[in-house]
């Protein structure tokens, strides 16, 4: 039996746009369809909930399917989400919410459920409603690379018993290689003779050589998208499957149409978006981590680089197959341990003024007269970091307790000749021996969201980043008043304003916080301001 190439762009492509494709997107998109030999189209979900925006294609309602000139031959599918069965609404009821009674009155042939291995048995009943009043069923088990053998023998076993058309798998993590494929389906057929069919994902760049070695393995049916637009790092491109697939089904598709519509379209949606592989999504794949918790990272400016990695090291040690907002931030916070350490810093900063030089260009644009304020009043000057636009020897600490970043940044400690406050006995082995060589002055510290806490020689701070470990040290050191130099502020517009705005405003009002004031031009609010040149 020949391939048969099931084109999702409206479905999973949706996640980035709310499923809201422009009308003329919408017509060339199945015109493009068409010309490729696509076969079906999954023009989009049927979701039971109606909360908050989403465009046509989250709903697909047979009105809107109605509204589009289908070219002759081009099945139209759904997808409805397996979990959107199980709710108190029951599943008949929830389908005959989203299906008419007979096929024969809807644009839908068939109807693909996407479900998870503990809820694939619940949701069988639904294909013999669906069947029997006309539509053709298939089933999309997610993340299957995640089962035993014993498991996914057991779900081919129990489909046999049902007219299910396609018994499709879902390489959800992109964690999967060929030879991974080529043994699910082996799996699957021990008790399963109907057709296969496979969805990939490319975390690891290997979507498309998964998909052929399913064609290889027997599969039937192969899922794409255009440009690969899907959660994350997206699917098999479908203008690469339907090259790959001429030589399989001796069938000659014409790409005009298709890529006219990706260099209108997809193109700068792909570019503004950014779904695709990427080193992020590579390690999210090969350590079985879902690809939505670097998708949200990536489009927060608060999360750096290292911010990111360092999530993916810790989801990665404790586990992160389902997508949780709440576990992607506790993530965020790299201390677990009791805070601990072992210098006060009031040992040094008691009774004098703090300077903390951040990262802005105003240090560099008003070195001098910081440089000649240091000579002249000697406050004790802190440095975020590897900042250095003064002159070293006016620097005095540093300071930095972000693990990824402490690893970016290890080569350059240990050459600088400041010491390093950093929570040292709360860091992994391997960067306590890689910063071996360095004096440390060791200030433990634990991430509270919305808690500044200032003990002898830890802190409990509302995030993970140098600034307020920074303030905290200075309160924890009773200094007298702290001087800001370089926190300029983001553009306007980066969420990083925003976090930094009420984290410098909780330390404001906290008892024992002393005065604060920013000596260069600052975009933030909360802090008071003077000039360098006034003082």
């Amino acid at each position: 039996m020949k391939q048969v190439v099931l084109d999702c762009t409206f479905r999973d492509g949706g996640y980035y746009n709310n499923w809201d494709f422009p009308p003329d997107v919408v017509s060339d998109y199945l015109h493009a369809m068409k010309a490729a030999q696509v076969d079906v189209v999954e023009l989009g979900f049927r979701f039971i909930s109606t909360k908050g925006f989403k465009g046509a294609t989250a709903y697909t309602s047979d009105d809107f399917l109605r509204s589009l000139s289908i070219p002759e031959g081009l099945v139209v599918s759904v997808m409805v989400n397996g979990s959107d069965l199980l709710t108190d609404l029951g599943f008949e009821a929830s389908l005959e919410r989203l299906f008419p009674e007979k096929a024969e009155e809807t644009p839908v042939e068939l109807v693909r459920f996407a479900c998870h291995y503990h809820e694939f048995e619940r949701i069988l009943p639904a294909v013999g409603w669906l069947t029997e009043r006309g539509y053709r069923v298939g089933f999309n088990l997610m993340q299957i690379a995640d089962r035993t053998k014993e498991e996914v023998v057991h779900l081919a076993k129990v489909a046999c018993a049902w007219p299910i058309e396609v018994l499709y798998f879902a390489d959800s993590m992109g964690s999967m290689s060929p030879a991974d494929t080529a043994r699910i389906i082996g799996w699957l057929r021990e008790e399963w003779s109907g057709e296969i069919g496979i969805h990939t994902h490319d975390n690891m760049g290997l979507a498309l050589a998964n998909t052929l070695r399913a064609a290889e393995e027997g599969a039937i049916w192969l899922d794409a998208t255009v440009t690969g637009m899907g959660r994350g790092p997206g699917n098999a491109r479908t203008e690469e499957l339907v090259i790959e697939a001429e030589a399989l089904r001796g069938r000659r598709a014409n790409l005009v149409p298709l890529m006219a519509l990706i260099n209108r379209y997809f193109a700068p949606l792909k570019a503004a978006c950014g779904w695709g592989s990427n080193p992020y999504y590579y390690l999210t794949g090969k350590y079985g981590i879902h690809p939505t918790y670097v998708q949200e990272m990536m489009s927060d400016a608060r999360y750096s680089e290292e911010d990111i990695l360092a999530v993916i090291e810790k989801l990665r040690d404790e586990g992160g197959k389902k997508f949780s907002v709440d576990r992607l931030h506790d993530a965020r916070n790299f201390y677990v341990a009791e805070p601990q350490g072992k210098w006060s810093p009031a040992e040094l900063i008691a009774e004098k003024d703090v300077l903390i030089l951040g990262t802005g260009a105003g240090v560099a644009k008003h070195r001098q007269a910081l440089e000649a304020y240091i000579k002249r009043e000697r406050p004790v000057v802190i440095a975020l970091n590897t900042q250095s636009a003064i002159s070293d020897d006016l620097i005095d600490l540093r300071a930095a307790c972000h693990p990824v970043r402490l690893l970016a940044d290890i080569e350059t400690h240990t050459e600088l000749p400041q010491p390093l406050i950093t929570p040292a006995s709360m860091l992994r082995p391997e960067l306590q021996s890689a910063l071996s060589g360095k004096t440390l002055l060791d200030f433990g510290m634990a991430v509270e969201k919305g808690v500044f806490e200032f003990h002898e020689a830890f802190c409990v701070v509302p995030s993970s980043q140098v600034l307020p470990y920074a303030l905290s040290v200075a309160s924890s050191g009773r200094a007298r008043r702290v001087l800001m130099a370089g926190f300029d502020g983001y553009m306007p517009g980066d969420a990083r304003n925003d976090e930094i705005e009420a984290q410098l405003q909780l330390y404001i009002e906290h008892a024992e916080a002393p005065e604060i004031l920013s000596v260069t031009p600052t975009s933030y609010k909360a802090l008071k301001s003077t000039s360098i040149y006034a003082m």
